[in-house]
């Protein structure tokens, strides 16, 4: 543990950053399954619905530096090149 009151503080302000981006990858990965399982299932409507929700998530994912950038691009395209293929 640091000696230091600014440093402490920023431990635990670490520690809540952490916890929140644990908690929207959560999200991020359920919704990127949710769509994974209406392509394997060829529910081409419910793909649809589930990767525009998809879509939101991976940008404000982006958005906020939970991911890179590239990461959310790369999973947005494999996804849309599924469903297209559908």
């Amino acid at each position: 543990m640091a000696n230091i009151k600014s440093q402490k503080k920023r431990i635990l302000t670490n520690e809540k950053a952490h916890q929140r981006n644990v908690a929207f990858k959560s999200q991020l990965k359920h919704a990127i399954r949710k769509t994974r399982e209406a392509i394997a299932a060829g529910d081409k409507d419910e793909a649809q619905k589930a990767y525009a929700l998809a879509s939101q998530k991976l940008d404000k994912a982006a958005g906020r530096s939970v991911i890179h950038r590239n990461n959310a691009a790369n999973h947005k395209s494999a996804l849309a090149l599924a469903i297209n293929a559908m």
